[in-house]
């Protein structure tokens, strides 16, 4: 079968930009220390073989092209897309929401990673400093944590009391669908990895110095209290899988396999299609005879080191 002009061009496209990610995962790559013999035994017993990495990229770049689309649709449709990303601490949150933003319009698609509340903050409505991050129409917001900072970090450190708790747990489900009805679209994630798994990654965080900014006093405290946190997954999701808002759990121990299948997934939320673009045609350079481009001082320009 004769593949299409337009065919011939997007596989042409998704070779050009292989190319690209794959230099830039060989980057991340080069980054990694020298991991202990005892580390690298730990890592190879509890990783069997991944996707290969060509294809992998393959995948990926397909479906960040479909991002692309989906994106296209939102802002030619003005909906609003609220997507949540909940999970233990290394769980691969931050891996997902990087690969589908990657390629996309940082003015249509925002991700909000709000840091522990302010005393003013802690004195108001629970949900008031949320609010302002959501959606105007044509725009997506990525959560990296969310309002249920309440039912997991904040009950298990003991920086709310159970009556906060309680509380959230009578409102949210109300708060979502008041969302909802509102014209929200809102999908939410939690990133499950087991015990074993989370503790590799701490591991191989504290043997790296460009991961170790990755590690705060609270993440190793997820550690010691990793029962309390199941605990409060399992009641969080008894009491906020609403049908309005359903939770999706991603399984996170394969990194590669968790982003293809949470973005596939994603994708798969939205009923999006191709929409209308104006031809876009580069005008031809207007040249002044009488231009003279000025020499500019030598000091003003970065040194070519490399």
């Amino acid at each position: 079968m004769n593949r299409s002009n337009d065919e011939i061009e997007t596989q042409d496209w998704l070779e050009a930009e292989l190319a690209d990610t794959l230099d830039e995962d060989y980057e991340l790559e080069l980054s990694e220390p020298a991991l202990s013999e005892e580390i690298r035994k730990i890592y190879r017993k509890n990783h069997p073989p991944s996707i290969p990495r060509i294809d992998y990229f393959r995948s990926l770049l397909k479906l960040q092209s479909e991002l692309i689309k989906l994106q296209d649709w939102v802002v030619h449709h003005k909906e609003k897309v609220v997507v949540i990303f909940e999970g233990r601490d290394s769980a691969g949150k931050g891996g997902v929401i990087k690969r589908i933003t990657q390629r996309l319009n940082p003015r249509v698609v925002r991700v909000v990673a709000l840091p522990a509340p302010s005393d003013r903050e802690k004195t108001q409505w629970y949900f008031q400093r949320y609010v302002p991050h959501l959606p105007a129409g044509g725009e997506i917001v990525l959560f990296d944590r969310s309002w249920y900072n309440r039912s997991g970090v904040e009950r298990v450190m003991g920086f709310a009391t159970e009556d906060q708790v309680e509380q959230f747990f009578d409102d949210v489900p109300e708060f979502e669908r008041m969302l909802v009805r509102s014209g929200i679209r809102l999908v939410k994630y939690w990133f499950s990895i087991t015990d074993e798994e989370q503790q590799m990654r701490f591991l191989v965080r504290i043997h790296d110095p460009l991961k170790q900014w990755k590690l705060s006093p609270m993440d190793l405290q997820s550690r010691v209290r990793w029962e309390g946190y199941t605990k409060a997954k399992e009641e969080t999701f008894a009491r906020t899988n609403i049908p309005e808002a359903p939770w999706h759990i991603v399984e996170g121990n394969d990194k590669k396999r968790a982003r293809l299948n949470c973005i596939d997934h994603l994708l798969r939320q939205i009923r999006y299609e191709d929409v209308p673009h104006e031809e876009i045609s580069l005008p031809e350079r207007v040249f002044n005879p009488d231009y003279e481009r000025k020499v500019l001082p030598p000091e003003l320009y970065v040194p070519s080191k490399y």
